[in-house]
């Protein structure tokens, strides 16, 4: 999709994917800053949706290899878990192209304040369903592919609070640190990106100008956001996700409503 842009525009959109790459790397919810950012600038909804779904995947490549100290002995969990995202974010794209945005869209906000609900009273939920030391190895297993494969899908059709959603469920049934879950997070949400590259480059209405513009400056936020995400404390951490998570939910759950 063609477009033009100012250098009012171009720097805009820099900083949006400076700040996206980072938020994305310590919480989740990046989207909602590149987003809005793209649409600023003159795309419709549905190309920035597309545009913003190939620019923010190379910083979540970066918040990978930013986070890769606390991936250290998760190679195999990680592999067993990433086909289950990749199925899920073809799954999602595939209900972007072919559905009504509108439908989808109302969903999503109280998915996201569900996730980030189920973050926030993670030790009273552990108490209910059990924690994860406790939980059996089968039902654990079949709870993570479940909610991993979900929330892949949501990642594929509107990537914004993607990491709040995996954070919330890998957080539940895993018995690691918050910044290892994260980093975990951080895999998964990059094979959801490379899923959402490869089909809505084929096949969604790209700006590649965008593209160009936003994706560099979120290469870079996605790996300073990454590591500084290794220095938080697991509390700060997790609240820091919450208080975005609920921010998120908030935003969306308002232009759900007022677009109706």
């Amino acid at each position: 999709m063609p477009m033009h842009l100012s250098l009012t525009d171009i720097t805009l959109l820099v900083l949006a994917g400076l700040a996206a790459g980072a938020v994305n790397a310590i919480a989740g919810g990046g989207s909602l800053l590149s987003f809005p950012a793209l649409i600023a600038v003159g795309l419709p909804p549905v190309a920035a949706n597309v545009t913003n779904a190939l620019s923010v995947t190379p910083g979540y490549l970066s918040s990978v290899y930013g986070s890769r100290r606390d991936l250290a002995g998760q190679r195999r969990r990680a592999l067993g878990l990433a086909p289950l995202a990749l199925v899920g974010g073809v799954a999602g794209c595939a209900l972007l192209l072919v559905t009504p945005a509108g439908v989808f869209e109302y969903v999503v906000p109280f998915l996201v304040l569900s996730a980030t609900a189920v973050l926030g009273f993670q030790t009273k939920l552990r108490g209910l369903v059990g924690h994860p030391a406790q939980l059996g190895k089968v039902r654990r297993r079949t709870t993570m592919v479940l909610l991993t494969f979900l929330g892949a899908a949501y990642g594929g059709y509107f990537g914004a609070a993607l990491g709040v959603v995996l954070v919330a469920v890998l957080a539940l049934v895993l018995d690691e640190t918050l910044q290892r879950v994260n980093a975990l997070k951080n895999v998964l949400s990059a094979t959801v990106g490379v899923v959402t590259v490869v089909v809505y480059a084929l096949f969604g209405p790209v700006s590649w100008l965008g593209v160009a513009v936003t994706a560099p400056a979120t290469v870079a936020g996605g790996y300073l956001g990454a590591r500084l995400a290794r220095r938080l404390s697991a509390r700060t951490l997790r609240w820091t996700i919450v208080i975005f998570g609920t921010a998120i939910g908030l935003v969306l759950l308002y232009q759900a409503i007022w677009r109706r």
